[in-house]
């Protein structure tokens, strides 16, 4: 397993676009949107309690999280957005440490986790990392955090 790190982030790395044209080949298109959203200054996760963090192996990157206020939900709830790790770091638990150090940071702030998968993998991957599945219309995983 090759060794790798997370990393916050205050800026987009030039190597998202690799990560994007390999998301959007798989159907994906939420790295497009986290770019468009970034570059207009929409979402930059910057606002109080929000991070975005990147997975990095030998300084190339192979993953990226973010984690915002929830729009959906009260103050006290954050919303995981635009998770995404390359195809050939699935498997090595990049995944899993990228969502555990966003939870970690969303502990400091927020009393709630929210997020919204459409897939059947995601489904697995987020229940795998301690998320309960929700009926909410604006979220399918929930994680509570604390003292809720």
């Amino acid at each position: 397993m090759k060794r790798f790190e997370i990393q916050q982030i205050a800026q987009l790395p030039p190597q998202i676009l690799a990560l994007e044209k390999e998301a959007v080949g798989e159907g994906f298109r939420f790295l497009t949107r986290l770019i468009t959203e970034w570059q207009s200054g929409v979402n930059r996760f910057d606002a109080p309690g929000e991070c975005l963090m990147a997975a990095y192996v030998n300084q190339q990157l192979i993953g990226i999280g973010g984690l915002s206020v929830d729009p959906y939900a009260g103050s006290n709830a954050a919303r995981l957005r635009r998770v995404y790790v390359a195809a050939s770091s699935r498997g090595q638990h990049v995944g899993q440490t990228l969502v555990k150090a966003l939870v970690a940071r969303a502990a400091l702030r927020f009393q709630i986790v929210r997020l919204c998968t459409d897939t059947s993998e995601g489904n697995a991957f987020y229940t795998h990392c301690g998320f309960k599945r929700t009926d909410d219309a604006h979220a399918t995983h929930i994680m509570l955090l604390g003292d809720t």
